[in-house]
């Protein structure tokens, strides 16, 4: 919303301060500043001239005048121009030479055309007024000769621009935000709808005929006529001028009326050319089927749920939204009907969503307008079609109308400080609501006192009445304005005080912490297992968890099976990503590729997730359950039942090097290695130890693929992926993965362990180099050591891997590094030869290795 700060003073005493201080008042009161923006400031040295004579020169490739101007001055002005709209005798405006236009453009006598050129003759773009540059501004011919443009026009002006959240639709207009400043500043107001409904004429009887079918769609509608409209008349320039600052286009003086006063008094109006009518004006709901051609010249195909004004012809304009084509006032439209209306907020907002269709009146109806308004923003727009162009106002006024109960809401006097935490006195919340127009009066209102405690807990009417009744606290009821539909209850009440309290009054306290409700221990390893992860080179990244069913296809998982354990959005923000995610990969992979598409080609990432899996024999459909109690044990396991599964898991991937390069020496490529030492990470913060063996599982490689296990329970995969995937993707080559499911881990973990005692006696070091096929996998092999060492053992390290001539075709060479340690003693050689060669005997029973010899 732009606010001219001229705008702003018709209805607001201010005093004198500067944009930026009404601005900060206003961002105080909680309406967020966006810019502020300065008109006319550096404009100087224009006046007003009178053409005296002008001289068409000739031989060039466009129209050229060298004409007269008298400014004031001893002698007229010699100006060269350019623009053909103007003649002998207009009074127009003239930078003289010297002055300054909007944007710092300087104008000076200079020789052009053959001609000396004493300033310049302006347009209403050139002088920041408007967008039109059809010609020459041409002001009235009773505008004083010499006068100073930048003040007879208000041409320095400020605009306030801010950004209007949805709670607060009143300010979307001139009124609504005049009122904050009023209260701001501890000014006078001046209400432009209270002086237009001084003025309203007795309801003689009908005009136009119209009918509400729908009361839920519309509650009060609005018709006045009037005839003989000069459909030539042009809008006022001050008109124009606000509507411009306002960041709207001037376009007729009909359409110009109607978007002005919807930016004074946020009321949006619509015009109808009457002759283009037939029959009864109805308010009703589409029927399937109904399509209408919108002002923007598209065809729209209409909802049942569309909020619709019709006549016999059928649909004429889609209420709140957009108009007709059929029915908007044309360039010869003389007799209009204006039409007023308060639809209903939930529905405009729907409708104008569902057809991608946002317009100026559906942003303010969708928000809340003031039901109150219909009846003076018609009346005051066919004064202004009279008075500014000519017409007569038709006797009588078309108000089809729904009862509406106001809300009444009964608090106690003290509840805003309760929620602050600060002492208000009564009459100063009192003084705050009435300030925005709250009617309040002691006591509980009979009406209210049926009230009850809503579903999360807010207490409001009689309700919230008996249960401070006990303590003595005075009880209040209010009646928000009717420009104010978002007060509901009582902590909307609450906060009104609070804001025009000063929010910079609150106190700033720390809750403090609860003794024992520190970090539970699922936070604690989810914590561990980022920073492991981080400390061991890689990258967290966090991706959306929305997937394509071409995600299903590229990482080589049956496609009907997948699709099938999806969970799909209801309401997607892409449709080409519509499923939750089943595995964290899909996310990681397309970073991967925008990282390397940018230059970053050694990278290393990881994330941590949940991923969405259905239930078995979940129901289709959650329950939708209302909002006046609370759901019930029942309810609430139903609602349960119906969601996915949600398990946690950790997934890295890996290109490029792993070990960098540089002046100390080559680096190392990523391997699949990396990607399961990755998981051993991840279950040392465990205290888990995993055992790998080889698999076969989509979308890795089928010979370079480990499965992980914490004893007989799967908990992921890590490898390289498959060519096929790396291709799908467009991924580097040999590019490796590693996905591993938490929350089997944290199954599993064991409870708190002591930390074992370090032994202070020396180690003992035993090499074993064993053969065996070369089809057999090092973890069996590292497995058997282990247990055939016995509790001796303090560590195993894996240093070689040989193939070759001198362990025979079909073989490899394991060489490990086997640390002995006693807690109590020193080890003796024999008692470590003797634990190494029972490693030995167990590796030999369970694979079939050789202890290599040489």
């Amino acid at each position: 919303m732009k606010v001219p700060l001229s705008w702003l003073r018709e209805y607001v005493d201010l005093p004198a301060v500067t944009a930026h201080e009404v601005a900060d008042k206003l961002t105080a009161a909680g309406l967020k500043l966006e810019s502020i923006i300065s008109h006319g400031h550096d404009v100087k040295n224009v006046v007003v001239g009178e053409v005296l004579e002008i001289e068409e020169l000739t031989g060039f490739k466009k129209p050229i005048r060298h004409c007269k101007v008298e400014t004031g001055e001893a002698a007229p002005r010699e100006i060269v121009c350019g623009a053909t709209n103007f003649a002998a005798g207009d009074r127009v405006p003239v930078v003289l030479p010297g002055g300054v236009l909007p944007g710092g453009f300087e104008v000076g006598a200079r020789k052009t055309y053959g001609r000396m050129s004493e300033g310049m003759i302006c347009s209403e773009r050139e002088l920041g007024l408007s967008d039109e540059q059809a010609g020459i501004m041409v002001l009235p011919a009773d505008t004083p000769i010499g006068a100073d443009v930048v003040e007879l026009l208000g041409l320095r002006d400020d605009v306030i621009e801010l950004e209007i959240t949805p709670d607060i639709g009143y300010a979307l207009s001139i009124r609504g935000v005049a009122r904050e400043a009023a209260t701001a500043f501890g000014v006078a107001f001046r209400d432009p709808a209270d002086a237009s409904s001084a003025e309203l004429p007795a309801e003689t009887g009908p005009s136009w005929p119209a009918s509400i079918a729908d009361p839920t769609a519309c509650d009060r509608f609005v018709l006045r006529e009037v005839t003989g409209f000069d459909p030539a008349a042009q809008s006022p320039l001050w008109m124009r001028v606000r509507l411009t600052r306002a960041g709207m286009r001037p376009v007729s003086m009909a359409v110009d009326i109607t978007n002005y006063l919807m930016l004074e008094l946020g009321q949006p109006l619509h015009a109808f050319d009457r002759d283009k009518l037939t029959g009864e004006i109805v308010v009703r709901r589409a029927v399937a089927g109904e399509r209408l051609e919108t002002l923007d010249h598209v065809v729209r195909e209409l909802d049942p749920d569309d909020i619709l004004i019709t006549d016999q012809s059928g649909p004429i304009s889609m209420a709140g939204t957009m108009g007709g084509l059929e029915t908007e006032i044309s360039d010869g439209s003389t007799d209009i009907v204006i039409e007023a209306a308060h639809f209903s907020a939930t529905g405009i907002s729907r409708e104008s969503r569902r057809h991608g269709l946002v317009s100026e009146a559906s942003k303010r109806f969708e928000r809340g307008v003031d039901r109150e308004l219909p009846l003076v923003a018609s009346w005051r727009a066919v004064r202004l079609l009279a008075e500014l162009g000519g017409a007569s106002i038709q006797p009588g006024v078309t108000h089809a109308e729904v009862e509406v109960s106001p809300a009444r809401i009964a608090i106690p006097s003290g509840y805003p400080a309760t929620v602050a935490g600060v002492t208000y006195s009564k009459d100063t919340v009192v003084t705050r609501l009435e300030q925005i127009g709250c009617v309040v009066v002691d006591g509980t209102d009979p009406a209210v006192r049926e009230g009850g405690v809503d579903p999360t807990g807010v207490v409001t009417g009689g309700a919230m009445a008996a249960r401070l009744a006990v303590t003595g606290d005075d009880m209040i009821t209010v009646t928000p304005p009717s420009w104010r539909p978002d007060l509901t209850d009582p902590n909307d009440l609450a906060e009104e005080v609070i804001r025009l309290q000063g929010y910079e009054s609150l106190p700033s306290l720390l809750p403090a912490a609860p003794a024992g409700a520190g970090l539970t221990e699922r936070q604690r390893l989810y914590r561990r297992v980022g920073r492991a992860l981080a400390e061991g080179g890689f990258v967290e990244v966090l991706s959306y968890p929305f997937i394509s069913p071409d995600d299903f296809d590229r990482l080589l998982l049956p496609a009907e099976d997948a699709r099938r354990r999806a969970m799909r959005l209801a309401n997607p923000l892409s449709e080409d990503e519509p499923l939750m995610r089943t595995t964290l990969l899909p996310g990681l992979l397309k970073t991967l590729v925008r990282n390397v598409g940018r230059g970053f080609a050694d990278v290393a990432l990881f994330e941590t997730g949940s991923v969405y899996r259905p239930r078995e024999n979940a129901p289709d459909v959650a329950p939708v359950l209302g909002v006046e109690r609370r759901p019930t044990l029942d309810e609430l396991a139903s609602i349960e039942a119906s969601l996915p599964d949600q398990p946690l898991r950790v997934a890295v991937v890996l290109a490029g090097e792993f070990e960098r390069s540089g002046w100390w020496g080559g680096g190392r490529q990523a391997s699949w290695a990396d990607a399961v030492q990755a998981a051993r990470l991840v279950a040392a913060e465990s205290r888990l130890e995993l055992s790998i063996s080889a698999d076969q599982h989509e979308p890795w490689h089928p010979g370079r693929c480990a499965a992980l296990y914490v004893g007989d329970t799967l908990v992921g995969h890590a490898g390289e992926l498959h060519p096929r995937v790396i291709e799908a993707y467009g991924l580097p080559p040999r590019t490796a993965a590693m996905e591993l499911e938490l929350t089997r881990l944290e199954a599993v973990m064991p409870g708190p362990v002591e930390t074992p005692p370090v032994s202070a006696y020396p180690v003992a070091t035993q090499d074993v180099a064993l053969i065996v096929p070369d089809f057999t996998p090092v973890a069996d092999v590292e497995t058997a050591l282990r247990d055939g060492a016995g509790e001796l053992l303090e560590s195993i390290r894996l240093f070689d891997v040989y193939a070759g001539e001198q362990v025979g075709e079909g073989n490899k060479s394991l060489a490990y590094s086997m640390r002995f340690r006693a807690a109590d003693r020193t080890l003796t050689v024999e008692e470590t030869t003797a634990a190494r060669d029972a490693a030995v005997a167990m590796a030999a029973d369970r694979v079939g290795a050789q202890l290599r010899s040489g």
